[in-house]
């Protein structure tokens, strides 16, 4: 199969494409803008490999958008590329209405002139998968779980584009008979994410001897996945879902930001041979909360289990140790992707 992947130098587009290349026979293209985040380096190790190809285009560009699909005639689509920082989407919004809303649209139309071009087998076996999150559902209380057919309740900037996206995704399905497929997943974590999210700045600023913030009382909870089981998750939505559907992604490992860090420090005071504290966890400052900061988020993941026969392979402890592991052997790949684009600074202060 060829997969066509938006926002495959990303965090999670990086480890999908990592994975179908080396536990798959499908010939990957991918399409990223190459923004911050969007980094070739996270894939410089499959420059020669026969089944990747990298071109650089921005969905929002209908244009180029058509060039590709109609070159390299995707059997799926699968959708990633997406502004996706909360604190950067307080600080700047229009850059997640922009592609999160108008790129999603864009590459909608495309996909479906496209499909509607195709007969036979290759139009039965098209799909376009839609990436989206949990955050779309807004927050939860102290109990309760988010189904697929939780009521949308975006409170951020971030949040409601991508429930925006979403609803498009189903507006094509619906109304024009795009065969399309959501995924609302929980936190991610693991190897190349862009080091601005809280694992990886927890680790960089513990192995830097700088302070570790955390956000209020850092009570809020998040319900956390590492990303292998995700990109896992997603080959089988692709592949067995149901057309139209929508499957919940989640990692059943609710933690607190407070116990998440502690956990981080505890294996950086294990694992960090060069530290420059005795303890780590002296490193935490609190600091004022992300203004409507969604208090907890947790993932019902039953329907993908029940219907596909999915569920993640790593528990939190294994997971996180593999993720602490990778940074401080990675620090180079930091730098480059840091480089005059990102300094560890605090972000989302709401000064937009």
């Amino acid at each position: 199969m060829k997969i066509l992947i938006t926002g495959g130098a990303g965090f999670i587009g990086s480890n999908l494409i990592h994975y179908l290349i080396s536990n798959t026979s499908h010939e990957v293209i991918n399409v990223d803008k190459l923004t911050y985040a969007g980094n070739l380096e996270s894939l410089n190790d499959l420059e020669n490999c026969s089944r990747y190809t990298f071109t650089h285009v921005d969905i929002t560009d209908s244009p180029a958008v058509k060039n590709v699909i109609e070159k390299y005639l995707p059997d799926s689509i699968m959708h990633l590329a997406a502004e996706s920082h909360v604190d950067r989407s307080i600080d700047g919004p229009g850059e997640f209405i922009k592609t999160n809303i108008l790129g999603t649209y864009v590459l909608l139309e495309n996909s479906l002139n496209y499909y509607n071009s195709l007969s036979g087998n290759k139009k039965q076996a098209f799909r376009f998968l839609h990436i989206s999150t949990d955050e779309v559902f807004g927050s939860l209380g102290k109990d309760g779980f988010f189904t697929e057919k939780t009521a949308y309740d975006p409170k951020s900037p971030y949040s409601a584009s991508k429930a925006s996206s979403d609803h498009l995704v189903r507006a094509w399905n619906h109304t024009f008979g795009l065969p399309t497929l959501i995924t609302n997943c929980s936190n991610n974590y693991g190897p190349y994410q862009f080091p601005e999210k809280l694992i990886p700045v927890t680790i960089l600023n513990a192995i830097n001897g700088k302070d570790i913030p955390v956000y209020g009382k850092g009570d809020n909870v998040r319900d956390w996945l590492y990303v292998e089981d995700h990109v896992r998750a997603l080959l089988t939505v692709l592949i067995n879902g149901r057309p139209g559907e929508t499957y919940n992604i989640g990692g059943n490992n609710e933690k607190t930001n407070i116990e998440l860090v502690k956990t981080i420090c505890k294996l950086m005071d294990e694992l960090n041979k060069n530290k420059l504290v005795h303890k780590h966890e002296d490193l935490i400052k609190f600091v004022a909360d992300r203004p409507g900061h969604d208090l907890r988020y947790a993932i019902d993941a039953t329907k993908i289990k029940s219907e596909l026969g999915f569920q993640p392979a790593h528990n939190f402890d294994e997971g996180i140790k593999k993720t602490v592991n990778w940074y401080i052997n990675n620090l180079e790949w930091c730098r480059i992707v840091m480089k005059n684009k990102y300094n560890l600074e605090r972000l989302g202060k709401g000064n937009a």
